[in-house]
């Protein structure tokens, strides 16, 4: 009789870090969603990387900004872990989808907040929420924070405030979910190459470089440097991690 994998569920799996976790979820013989927004063939081409590797793939649509649509995505879920899958509940909730707003705190309007407050606490909040009936005793959620709630750097005020949310957020979890044995653990990506932002880390050789300057390791970081340590809050390796802020930045401003 076939085992049954575990099934990690990835939101923003199409491109940057969100891909690169699944990829690497998927290297540790886990069967991976991966959410979209609007990126369907990116989605597509990430289900096709991660079952070269052997485990089982889906991509389904979600706006995580947009609560009223979480009934609806869960019902597509619950849809596909059977077709799919085989299975009626995932094991792991990876809150990866976000986006990067770079504005004073003087000249921050209120729809940038709503829009960050949404996409980046908000959203995650319910969507955990919504999906805990889904969640496998034993699983675990894994949020997503940055460097930038421990160091300040001008610009980004709102986004570093709702990171230091998630980080408050995902001990409350590890609190309240303990008696399912369902652990909660957030990563606090440094500085990064990627298309976040609108690309200025890899982009601008400038800040490029100054962060470079001011991480103890002498770079900024690439997707392949945080893949990997989301995955292994996947394995049983890691079961006794809980409640606990893992920040991946190479030592940034020490």
């Amino acid at each position: 009789m076939e085992t049954q994998n575990k099934i990690a569920l990835v939101t923003g799996g199409s491109r940057g870090l969100g891909r690169n976790a699944a990829l690497k979820i998927a290297g540790k013989g886990i069967d991976v969603i991966v959410t979209y927004q609007s990126k369907k063939e990116e989605a597509e081409d990430t289900v096709k990387q991660i079952e070269k590797l052997g485990v089982k793939a889906a991509a389904l649509q979600l706006n995580v900004a947009d609560m009223k649509t979480f009934h609806e995505f869960f019902t597509a879920v619950e849809s596909v872990l059977k077709s799919v899958f085989n299975a009626e509940k995932f094991d792991f909730l990876i809150n990866n989808a976000g986006i990067g707003i770079h504005t004073s705190f003087a000249e921050t309007t209120d729809e940038q907040f709503d829009n960050l407050v949404n996409i980046q606490f908000k959203g995650p909040f319910f969507l955990t929420q919504k999906a805990l009936p889904f969640l496998n005793d034993g699983g675990g959620i894994i949020n997503v924070s940055s460097g930038l709630a421990r160091f300040s750097i001008p610009g980004y005020a709102a986004y570093a405030a709702m990171k230091g949310a998630m980080e408050t957020l995902t001990r409350y979890q590890a609190k309240e979910l303990g008696a399912r044995g369902i652990r909660s653990n957030i990563i606090a990506p440094g500085a990064i190459e990627t298309d976040f932002g609108g690309g200025v880390v890899r982009d601008n050789e400038q800040m490029n470089a100054v962060l470079s300057s001011q991480t103890a390791l002498g770079r900024v970081g690439l997707p392949d440097d945080i893949g990997g340590v989301v995955a292994f809050l996947c394995t049983e390796d890691a079961r006794w991690i809980n409640a606990q802020r893992i920040e991946a930045s190479g030592g940034m401003f020490l």
